[in-house]
């Protein structure tokens, strides 16, 4: 009974953002307004999939809802260069992150068809994909230019998922049961993922501590990431506390506490880290001294809480987090070795689908797969690892610098969002494919392309 009734409520939920997208973007030409659907739709993804599965005992319609995403932004590009009347002669102001991404995906692209690796054809095709579409979704974030109402309207879909999620992750304590129980998850990772159940809950072990305790994951794939996520909704909630009058602020502050409760209830260290780390480079670069008290009070208080009340069992959960003697901290640490002995091995990289957690990624062809720069470095060589690299930090360098010079204030907070969003997960890429992320992965990263469609006006009418 309750599968059925999650069926129902995924398809009313699904059906008119799909017929509103497609409509806007085909019949109004409004392509931009794919992010729309890539926001408010990604968090659900495989969950939603999952729903379908159990539903329907297929996974004919599970292919289709999987590609559905990346078609929708496929159309999204179709739309936009059929619409330009002079496609040849459109003004293309390419600078150091235009170039960069363009550098990354190239160097995907050659990687595609060169004779390396030990897996197919198919499946370094399904992986160039993954890495094609964020790089699409920048390239739209680029050519986009939305009014002020556009913005606020694609906040407020940020909004309403952050609380959402903190109100299913309510729900998930209160019954003292995951969602994931209830959707079909252990189903879809079975036949889809190939992937056993695995751990004490029935799920795979990313839903618990090594306590045995519950990590929730609310709608989202798992609580890696959910914590992960959290990140965009903490720091749009932020940007639009701080640029909002006192009076008005109340949502944005709902907004910040749901996603720092989202944080606890996921129990992820990484994301924990990159909070801290999020909240300093943010009262750092943008000069909020009261939120740099604000951050080292908050670690002042864990460190207290660790030290003086918390259980014994987590107490030396977090000592051998932090002396790298827990065993999921180990497993990082042996997974990055073998991805660096592949490096010095393989300079120019062995391959496309050779290492991450990706679904073309087989296990008997990975190689490492817990750090996101080692697995681009694994597999498209150091140059591959430091175009990477340096794509990120000249995306948060001129995101910053954006927000500093724009005079438009709603440009101002997604270049704001986009810097901070893209810091914080610096370190969950250290311990993670965290890429494969889709939701805060993609728009962060149309975040950042429409900062440097600002950024290009900016420089443009200071020559």
């Amino acid at each position: 009974m309750i599968a059925q009734i999650l069926f129902v409520l995924a398809l009313l939920g699904y059906a008119p953002l799909l017929y509103y997208t497609l409509k806007a973007i085909i019949f109004k030409v409004k392509w931009e307004y794919m992010v729309f659907f890539l926001a408010a739709y990604l968090p659900f993804h495989t969950t939603f999939l999952s729903i379908v599965l159990q539903s329907t005992e297929s996974t004919f319609p599970v292919k289709f809802f999987q590609l559905a995403k990346d078609l929708i932004v496929l159309l999204s590009v179709l739309v936009f260069v059929l619409s330009q009347r002079r496609i040849f002669e459109y003004p293309f102001r390419l600078h150091i992150v235009d170039w960069l991404v363009l550098y990354f995906t190239g160097l995907a692209f050659l990687f595609l068809f060169l004779p390396l690796g030990d897996t197919t054809f198919v499946n370094k095709a399904l992986y160039f994909k993954n890495l094609l579409i964020p790089a699409l979704v920048y390239f739209v974030g680029r050519n986009t230019n939305f009014d002020d109402l556009e913005v606020r309207r694609l906040f407020q879909v940020i909004f309403v998922v952050a609380i959402s999620a903190f109100a299913v992750n309510l729900m998930e304590s209160l019954i003292d049961r995951h969602l994931q129980n209830f959707t079909g998850y252990p189903l879809f990772n079975q036949l889809v993922n190939n992937m056993e159940p695995s751990g004490n809950f029935g799920l795979t072990w990313t839903f618990e501590t090594q306590a045995v305790t519950k990590r929730l994951a609310s709608f989202f794939a798992d609580p890696l990431e959910l914590a992960s996520s959290v990140l965009l909704g903490f720091a749009t909630g932020l940007i639009w506390f701080l640029t909002t009058k006192r009076e008005a602020s109340f949502p944005y502050i709902l907004v910040m506490l749901c996603s720092m409760g989202s944080l606890f209830f996921a129990s992820s260290r990484a994301a924990f880290g990159a909070f801290f780390i999020m909240i300093f480079f943010i009262a750092v670069i943008f000069k909020l001294h009261k939120l740099i008290l604000f951050g080292f009070g908050l670690a002042m208080t864990f460190v207290i809480f660790v030290v003086f009340f918390a259980s014994e069992d987590f107490f030396y959960f977090v000592v051998d987090t932090l002396t790298f003697q827990n065993a999921s901290s180990v497993g990082h640490v042996v997974e990055w070795l073998v991805a660096l002995e592949s490096m010095i091995e393989s300079p120019f990289g062995i391959g496309l689908a050779m290492s991450g957690n990706s679904g073309s990624v087989t296990d008997e062809a990975r190689v490492g797969g817990e750090n996101q720069f080692l697995i681009y470095g694994v597999q498209l060589g150091f140059l591959g690892m430091i175009f990477y690299i340096m794509l990120l930090g000249f995306s948060i360098s001129r995101s910053v610098r954006v927000f500093r010079l724009t005079d438009n204030v709603m440009s101002a907070r997604i270049a704001f969002s986009g810097a901070a969003v893209k810091t914080g997960l610096l370190l969950p890429l250290f311990t993670a494919n965290a890429e494969m992320y889709l939701y805060v992965s993609w728009i962060s990263w149309w975040m950042v392309g429409y900062t440097m469609n600002e950024y290009s006006k900016i420089r443009h009418n200071h020559v």
